[in-house]
């Protein structure tokens, strides 16, 4: 009877641990099935808000983009485009979170369908490094750390790589969830010595 009952918990220790390692796999994006849910979200979406705008989707080919890319981008244009990016793209970031949501994606996954307008993300982009240099270089000069707002792990990442290499100063990801922030450091400070890592994630 012992030796069933040792070789049970084995069994059983081996699921929990294949389920664990399963649950921990990266996600896959299926693209049909997305492209197809994303675009009767945004039939239903411009109609019930009486948005005037128009839309296209593209699609990055299967294998082309690794799991940092876009895979799929939504362009808006049209008379409504700038009530999608008053108060800083306000409402296009609040359609693109219902979207996911719609889309039941795995949070892993939501920097790969994005929606953008009037060039907001390209702007974005500039904006996150042109912040990046300056405030490494503030470090730089007053030996503090800086810390950003709140953002995505894929602006996160533009920052890191911003500043990889850069002379001075180190990035550090710190916090959890949405609350996830991005901490620029002077090296060869206390917190250096505390042994911090450089994520990038």
């Amino acid at each position: 009877m012992s030796d069933e009952r040792g070789a049970t918990r084995k069994r059983s220790s081996g699921q929990g641990r294949g389920a664990r390692e399963r649950g921990s796999a990266e996600p896959r994006l299926d693209r049909e099935r997305t492209l197809a849910e994303l675009k009767r979200f945004l039939d239903l979406a411009v109609a019930e808000m009486h948005l005037a705008v128009g839309w296209e989707v593209s699609a990055s080919t299967e294998g082309a983009a690794n799991s940092e890319d876009v895979d799929i981008m939504v362009t808006f244009r049209g008379g409504d485009g700038e009530l999608l990016l008053e108060r800083n793209a306000e409402l296009l970031l609040a359609l693109e979170h219902i979207a996911h949501r719609w889309l039941r994606l795995d949070p892993r996954l939501h920097d790969r369908v994005r929606l953008d307008c009037g060039e907001y993300r390209a702007t974005r982009l500039a904006e996150l490094k042109l912040s990046a240099r300056v405030a490494a270089q503030r470090v730089r000069e007053t030996g503090q750390p800086h810390r950003f707002n709140p953002m995505s792990s894929r602006e996160r990442r533009i920052i890191h790589l911003e500043l990889n290499g850069a002379q001075g100063v180190r990035t550090v990801s710190e916090g959890l969830g949405d609350r996830r922030q991005l901490v620029i450091y002077p090296t060869g400070g206390r917190s250096d010595d505390a042994g911090l890592k450089n994520h990038r994630r």
